[in-house]
């Protein structure tokens, strides 16, 4: 396949992972890269300089392909406003091939002089939105591509609530950068279609979750299986960190509270980074959010990464290639 993406990172297939706290790390990101897609590292995942650091040149030392880093500017009680410029100047010199920002843009959260840095080192910056304004002010001040987040992705979606459906053709029409899809792709044919809405390539997490070389307990696994697109919620809408999870025990107890009125202090116990990280360690699905898309109603096995890049290429190929036969001359 041949996009902009593909073009931009001199890769295979625009297939990339998205960033998963605890879950992308050098391993899985390696393995993704090397299977022809982009692989991610999240940088939240090392809490110090020399750990991060550290991870991105194992990273390297497991593929010689390019690989994102993704860095959340959310609130958060560990990850501070020092580690975010820690990550970015760590990017840059190490020469990351691409960034993946969530949350508040650079220029508003650190500054201008990163943005500046980063263009410098040659690192590739994507920012991951869910509205066309935030996709035009992204490209405004320079970044080089646009993550299109629909309101089905797990993660954290923007609280403006549009489908990935609508949301990649108004933000492709909407800028020059390359767009790439997030939210509901987890095979060949919802690949195919983000093609044809715009995107230049698909980003992807919850389907990485369900590969072999995701460390993550067996039980987690499993249940991504099990479930189907209608047993995801949102959760955490009242306190500004709108987020869509899987529908268990503690999301139940988080969206009860909510109906309280009760706030961050009285839900952090609920939702804190140690309970998710214990939860993938244990495979108790129960024990906290997990954080998934509405595309676990589309995964139906546990293939290693190569397989599932593999394997959608074809699929969309096969896809693109039905829909063009029923054009008629």
């Amino acid at each position: 396949m041949k996009t902009a993406i593909t073009e931009m990172f001199g890769i295979k297939y625009p297939i990339i992972c998205g960033a998963m706290m605890w879950l992308c790390k050098p391993k899985l990101c390696a393995a993704v890269s090397n299977a022809g897609g982009m692989g991610n590292l999240t940088a939240g995942n090392y809490p110090t300089e020399e750990e991060f650091r550290a991870a991105i040149r194992e990273t390297k030392k497991l593929t010689d392909k390019p690989f994102m880093v993704n860095v959340t500017i959310l609130p958060s009680v560990h990850i501070t406003a020092e580690h975010h410029k820690m990550y970015l100047r760590v990017c840059a010199e190490e020469k990351v091939a691409g960034l993946e920002i969530s949350g508040t843009p650079l220029d508003k959260a650190v500054g201008m002089e990163f943005i500046d840095i980063l263009k410098k080192a040659g690192v590739k910056m994507f920012h991951k939105v869910g509205s066309v304004r935030h996709a035009v002010h992204a490209e405004k001040i320079g970044y080089d591509g646009i993550y299109a987040a629909g309101i089905e992705e797990g993660g954290h979606p923007l609280n403006d609530d549009v489908t990935t459906m609508i949301l990649t053709p108004r933000i492709a029409e909407a800028v020059k950068i390359p767009v790439v899809t997030v939210g509901g792709v987890a095979n060949g044919r919802t690949m195919a279609a983000a093609l044809v809405l715009g995107a230049e390539g698909v980003m992807m997490a919850t389907r990485f979750v369900a590969t072999k070389e995701c460390e993550v307990h067996e039980n987690i696994k499993q249940e991504i299986i099990r479930r189907q697109e209608f047993e995801t919620t949102l959760m955490c809408k009242s306190i500004g960190l709108q987020g869509r999870a899987i529908k268990n025990k503690v999301v139940s107890e988080v969206l009860a509270l909510e109906a309280k009125g009760c706030g961050l202090e009285d839900l952090i116990p609920l939702i804190s980074g140690q309970r998710v990280k214990e939860a993938w360690e244990t495979g108790n699905v129960d024990n906290a959010p997990m954080m998934m898309g509405q595309s676990v109603g589309l995964i139906k096995d546990i293939p290693t990464c190569k397989e599932v890049i593999e394997r959608m290429a074809k699929e969309a190929a096969a896809e693109i290639g039905r829909v063009t036969g029923l054009l008629k001359a």
